[in-house]
């Protein structure tokens, strides 16, 4: 009888953490597989530097792109323990072939060693964007306009507006290594951040681990608001999301396609996935208060 009943009570334990397991990944879609079957990747201008023959070489910005499904240099991978490589040798971007709206992005991010030209000698580089708009190639002749929320050493999280959008930030200004920065601030002044010189924001602070460690990184986007948490703690909150056309008249930019960068570093990326929501979840909304 003592025999049945431990039996029945392991049954029990075995059942309830399978449901508990299968209710902490509801509503999660994992992006990541072996043959990138979710994604689409473009690759710019090849950098002169780089050992590939058959096409047109430049700086890494202007000139004539690979092209759209085209990686003959494998700058996008996956490996068999389902982890992306990003070799960063061409600027590059894989972009998910459906678009997305209201949703909450989780990854996890490490750096590799190799770093490339016209980026050599500077931080390492990637980049997430979001609502990204095609065609391909509107940014130095590989990216798509959209919003970038940083991923770059002792920088992730910051803002860029990239071929023609915009966020308001709450910021102010204040100087980091002897130069002046806009910073990410809750109690700032709400200030527009639009393509051109002075376009980007910086985060509140660097949350980062420590190089060679896994940083987890999320992207939240509800409306035309977007928030930027690195390992919990939420860097950067932004609203009012804008796309301008030739015109320059401004529309709404609240859906679109997310697209990793390869930016002259090699860099690796984990678990990503995505899942719907409609409020920004409480653990990070009291950090707003």
């Amino acid at each position: 009888m003592k025999s049945k009943i431990t039996f029945l009570f392991l049954a029990i334990t075995a059942s309830c953490f399978s449901l508990t397991a299968q209710k902490n990944k509801k509503g999660w879609e994992d992006l990541l597989d072996k043959d990138l079957s979710k994604w689409d990747i473009f690759i710019g201008v090849p950098h002169t530097t780089v050992n590939l023959e058959g096409y047109e070489k430049g700086d890494g910005k202007h000139g004539t792109p690979v092209g759209l499904n085209k990686d003959p240099l494998q700058i996008f991978s996956v490996s068999d323990e389902n982890i992306l490589k990003v070799t960063g040798e061409i600027y590059g971007g894989l972009s998910t072939k459906k678009e997305y709206k209201n949703y909450h992005l989780i990854f996890d991010v490490k750096w590799g060693t190799k770093q490339w030209e016209p980026r050599l000698k500077d931080k390492r580089d990637s980049g997430v964007l979001y609502h990204a708009q095609e065609p391909h190639g509107q940014f130095w002749n590989v990216w798509m306009k959209a919003p970038e929320m940083q991923v770059q050493e002792t920088d992730c999280g910051d803002f860029f507006p990239l071929a023609g959008v915009s966020m308001q930030i709450r910021a102010t200004k204040r100087s980091e290594n002897g130069k002046e920065f806009w910073f990410y601030d809750p109690k700032g002044e709400l200030k527009t951040f639009k393509t051109g010189a002075s376009g980007r924001c910086r985060r509140m602070k660097n949350s980062e681990n420590p190089h060679g460690e896994w940083s987890r990184l999320e992207l939240i986007c509800i409306g035309n608001k977007a928030y930027h948490i690195v390992n919990g703690t939420v860097v950067m909150a932004l609203e009012n999301s804008m796309e301008y056309n030739k015109e320059d008249v401004a529309s709404p930019l609240t859906k679109g396609k997310i697209q990793f960068q390869s930016e002259a570093a090699e860099v690796f990326y984990k678990n990503i996935k995505i899942k719907s929501i409609s409020k920004l979840p409480k653990k990070f909304a009291k950090q707003l208060k």
